[in-house]
């Protein structure tokens, strides 16, 4: 792992923001499949099937076709995995497919009806792999009979808008689909499952990541039509229908699921111990917030500006403030932005310019929201260049145009795919004296 070098005084705005960019750089290699598939696969099936979907399912499925030739090289290996357009990697016996991320599309709904059919028809003698990460949930979009990829894609679209927690949007998904929930390992069984999960949901729940296609879980419709209910979201009779029928997910409690293995290879708390550890060995003072931080964006944003300004007030020594998980954002404008700007802007506008602190926050999959940005990153010295440009941060976040603020101090952090996910990563950079 590349070694960042130690703060001290001598260093320049400039410099200390590129060493808060390493520093993310090295959270997001430590959770790369590149680097996570273990050493110690299931042991190959009469018929070895791969399916996946999200985000980083493209890199898994070239790391998993390392490991497998590496165990098992006279063992054959097909299947599909599906990813976000321009998230691709190369895979010799895996076909990788491209779709549509955060608003699902056709091409979703064709990537799920096709892995569907490749583990139709199997018995207990075959092996399923299945390789699920975060994004995985628009991107395999098959609705439920009587359900069209309409309808799924505008209420889709209400709750990416409405502010509502990852856990909840992911509840409704599965119960709209008909491959989430478990049905795709039902689908496949009695053959064996084994799942390798990279999560981007706070809490690590298996069952949430990409809602869940190889993982019943014990939610029910009547759920999901709550959490509609409870932020006013319209829904055609046809998806009322179907919320309050007696049909449900497969049951955890089914013994079909028995044989099946599920390992989480990744999660942001190793992206943030990554973090956390790289910046001790600098001699660095360290506090992590948490993993699995949740709520509105840029009023977490503005509670964080709080306790870096009481942290520098208390200390004399250089602070390092980490945190991931996922926050989100109503939208009540038309600008450009994700949450992690979203969030950056929150602090920014709280700290007023305070001498000191710098901050930076990105999507650890290079791409926070649907632009072309992985997040962004200020200096104290940031206040006063926006002063001079006649830039205002409240109507910004007013607007929702996080994006165009920091376009303008041109402090964009553009990485391109990262192929991995497990979202937020954010650091404060907390200086006893101005730096």
């Amino acid at each position: 792992m590349k070694q960042l070098p130690p703060v001290h005084a001598d260093m320049n705005e400039s410099e200390l923001s590129r060493w808060l960019q390493d520093l993310a750089g090295l959270a997001v290699e430590a959770v790369h499949p590149d680097n996570l598939m273990p050493g110690n696969l299931p042991a190959p099936g009469r018929k070895t099937v791969v399916v996946g979907a999200g985000k980083a399912s493209a890199a898994m499925a070239a790391a998993l076709e390392t490991a497998w030739g590496r165990q098992y090289p006279e063992a054959e290996i097909s299947g599909l995995v599906v990813t976000r357009y321009g998230h691709g990697a190369h895979c010799v016996n895996i076909e990788v497919l491209e779709a549509s991320h955060p608003m699902p599309d056709k091409l979703g709904e064709v990537a799920a009806t096709r892995m569907l059919d490749a583990v139709a028809d199997l018995t207990e003698e075959d092996l399923v792999i299945a390789l699920i990460s975060g994004g995985g949930s628009a991107l395999m979009s098959l609705p439920a009979p009587g359900l069209t990829l309409e309808q799924k894609q505008s209420i889709n679209r209400a709750l990416l808008r409405c502010g509502a927690p990852i856990s909840e949007i992911n509840t409704v998904r599965r119960h709209l689909s008909a491959v989430k929930g478990g049905r795709l390992a039902a689908a496949a069984h009695p053959a064996r499952v084994a799942t390798y999960l990279i999560s981007d949901v706070p809490g690590d729940d298996p069952t949430l990541i990409a809602s869940g296609p190889t993982l019943p879980d014990r939610s029910t419709p009547a759920d999901a039509l709550a959490i509609l209910e409870h932020y006013r979201i319209e829904v055609a009779p046809e998806v009322r229908a179907l919320l309050e029928s007696a049909g449900d997910c497969p049951s955890p409690d089914d013994f079909a699921f028995s044989a099946d293995i599920v390992s989480v290879l990744a999660k942001a708390a190793d992206a943030l111990e990554s973090a956390r550890d790289a910046a001790l060995a600098t001699g660095l003072d360290v506090r992590v917030l948490g993993d699995n931080l949740e709520g509105e964006a840029r009023e977490l944003g503005a509670e964080h500006a709080a306790l870096a300004l009481t942290c520098k007030g208390a200390s004399s020594r250089p602070l390092l403030l980490l945190s991931g998980g996922e926050t989100s954002v109503t939208v009540t404008g038309n600008g450009r932005g994700g949450r992690n700007v979203e969030y950056l802007l929150g602090l920014f506008a709280a700290l007023e310019g305070a001498a000191g602190i710098y901050g930076l926050a990105i999507d650890t999959d290079g791409i926070d929201g649907s632009e072309d940005n992985a997040g962004a990153f200020f200096a104290p010295g940031d206040w006063a260049r926006m002063q001079a440009q006649g830039l205002d941060p409240q109507s910004f976040l007013v607007g929702n145009d996080a994006y165009s603020f920091f376009a303008e101090l041109d402090n964009l952090i553009v990485t391109g795919p990262t192929r991995t996910n497990v979202n937020d990563f954010r650091a404060i950079l907390i200086l006893p004296t101005d730096a």
